[in-house]
């Protein structure tokens, strides 16, 4: 899997905004176990006790390989990063752990924890988005900012927090990996919630790529400029809407009727994919 991370360092990060006080790293140690505490500011609240496992079952076979990092706090050591690894070795049995000791202040404590978070490798783009939205509230970084010290463009950053604004059952579809950060892209772009939840419901029901995905946001936006607004006093009769309700209770998709000026008209029926048109043929053939 492809590194998500930052990748420029703190001090890169942080430029002019925040005061670093980072100096080189002054020791490693064998620090005991009881003597380390997690960060009271950590994001990350969340363990797989399945993946804890593993690791811990692979410290009781190597040792930890990787030292985790912390800062002294009185006659403690509070965890900058590697809470993971901490807890791991506390279930594989360990009672002392190699780790780095450096010496920071609470500020830049903090934004560590937050910038160590976004860098892990098994985040979903929801707690990427998260932890971005964190370091321009409590850092005091703007889009811009953030976008020029992470080395990314502004659009980037900006689509990631784009999607703390969708709704709560597309944020849960990406969070358990149901769709990906493109299909979310997709679904942003769409013009209200219904239609973000009715995006997100079709490309689950139908598996949808990401391409096919933007497809039909396009042509359902192609959809809505092109068709002409009805005059005031125009009604379509009765027997117009119990077709579509009948219809879409048929097909499940996306259907329109639309009177042309001569009394005639046609029915416009949606479809995403080759696929679609299968599943068509099969009701009929139950007919």
């Amino acid at each position: 899997m492809k590194q998500k991370g930052l990748g420029r360092g703190l001090d890169a990060l942080f430029g002019g905004n925040i005061e670093v006080k980072v100096k080189p790293m002054e020791e490693m140690a064998e620090i005991r176990l009881s003597d380390i505490v997690p960060n009271p500011t950590q994001p990350r609240t969340d363990f797989d006790e399945e993946a804890l496992e593993e690791l811990a079952d692979s410290i009781k076979q190597l040792g930890l390989i990787q030292p985790i990092t912390v800062k002294r706090s009185g006659d403690k050591y509070i965890i900058i990063s590697g809470e993971r690894r901490w807890r791991a070795s506390e279930k594989a049995g360990l009672e002392n752990i190699p780790a780095y000791i450096r010496e920071v202040d609470d500020t830049t404590l903090h934004a560590m924890a937050l910038v160590e978070n976004i860098q892990r490798e098994d985040l979903n783009a929801i707690e990427i988005s998260l932890g971005m939205q964190r370091l321009i509230e409590e850092c005091g970084l703007t889009q811009e900012a953030l976008a020029e010290r992470l080395g990314k463009k502004r659009s980037t950053v900006a689509n990631y927090l784009r999607l703390l604004n969708l709704p709560e059952e597309v944020q849960f579809a990406i969070k358990g990996g149901i769709i990906s950060m493109g299909h979310a892209k997709a679904i942003a772009s769409a013009e209200s919630k219904a239609k973000q939840l009715s995006l997100l419901k079709r490309c689950v029901k139908s598996n949808l790529s990401v391409r096919q995905l933007e497809e039909l946001v396009r042509l359902s936006s192609e959809k809505k400029q092109k068709v002409a607004t009805p005059t005031i006093d125009e009604e379509y009769p009765e027997s117009y809407g119990r077709l579509v309700e009948y219809l879409e209770k048929f097909f499940s998709q996306d259907i329109a009727i639309k009177r042309g000026k001569n009394g005639g008209g046609k029915i416009v029926i949606d479809f995403a994919s080759d696929s679609d048109i299968e599943k068509f043929v099969k009701k009929f053939s139950k007919l």
